[in-house]
C-alpha cells in the first residue's frame, strides 16, 4: 500500500462521522479519511484501498458477511461500553464517551495494532521535527497527564505565569486548541506513555 493510508468512516450520522474523521486525522495526520453515509456508498468505490473501516454497528450488522471477511480492518462504533451489547468478533470502539476517553481509546487501539508505526508509512519530516523546547515538552507532558497550572509550576519549580506562557507557546507552535489534540501529539511523538494518561 503506497502513499497515505486511507481510512473509511461509515456512519449515517453525519455529525458523528465528521467528529470521528477529525479525531482520526489528529491521531494519524498521515492518513486520508473518507466519510460514507451508507454501505452502498462505500461499495461504490475501491474497497481494498482502505486500511481500516470505522463503521456504525447497524451497518456492520446489516452487512455482516463483508465486514466479517474484513474483520482485521473493521472497528465497530458502538454506543455502549457493555461487552454483552458489542459484536464479539470485531474490535469495538464506544463513541458515547467524553472526547478525552474516546481519544485515549483510539490511541490505545493504534498503539496496540501499529506500535512504532508498524505497517504505516513514515510520518512526513515536518511532523517528525522537534518544534518544542525541552521545557515546553516537560510542561506539555504534565498538561496531558492532567496536572493543573499550579501543580505544574510546583513540580517544575517555576512560576505560575511561566507555566501559562509555556502553555500558550506550546498551543501556538503546534497550532492546537484543545488538550485532546495535545494528548494525541504527545503520545504519537513518544513524549508521554499512553498508560500515564
Amino acid at each position: 500500500m503506497q502513499g497515505r493510508p486511507k481510512i473509511a468512516v461509515v456512519d449515517p450520522n453525519t455529525l458523528a462521522a465528521l467528529g470521528m474523521k477529525n479525531i482520526l486525522l489528529n491521531v494519524m495526520p498521515i492518513a486520508t479519511v473518507d466519510i460514507f453515509g451508507s454501505f452502498a456508498e462505500l461499495q461504490a468505490i475501491e474497497l481494498d484501498e482502505y486500511f481500516h473501516y470505522f463503521v456504525a454497528m447497524n451497518i456492520v450488522v446489516e452487512n455482516r458477511q463483508f465486514f466479517s471477511e474484513h474483520r482485521n480492518k473493521t472497528i465497530v462504533l458502538t454506543l455502549s461500553l457493555d461487552a454483552g451489547s458489542q459484536l464479539s468478533e470485531f474490535h469495538s470502539l464506544c463513541i458515547n464517551v467524553s472526547e478525552e476517553t474516546l481519544v485515549r481509546s483510539i490511541l490505545m487501539m493504534e498503539q496496540h495494532a501499529h506500535s512504532g508505526g508498524k505497517n504505516l508509512p513514515p510520518m512526513p519530516r515536518v511532523l517528525q521535527e522537534k518544534v518544542l523546547t525541552d521545557r515546553e515538552i516537560e510542561v506539555m507532558a504534565l498538561i496531558v497527564q492532567g496536572l493543573i497550572n499550579k501543580e505544574i509550576a510546583d513540580k517544575l519549580n517555576i512560576g505560575l505565569s511561566t507555566v501559562i506562557t509555556h502553555r500558550k507557546n506550546i498551543m501556538d507552535k503546534l497550532g492546537m486548541k484543545s488538550v485532546s489534540a495535545l494528548t494525541i501529539y504527545a503520545v504519537m511523538h513518544g513524549y508521554v506513555d499512553i498508560n500515564k494518561i
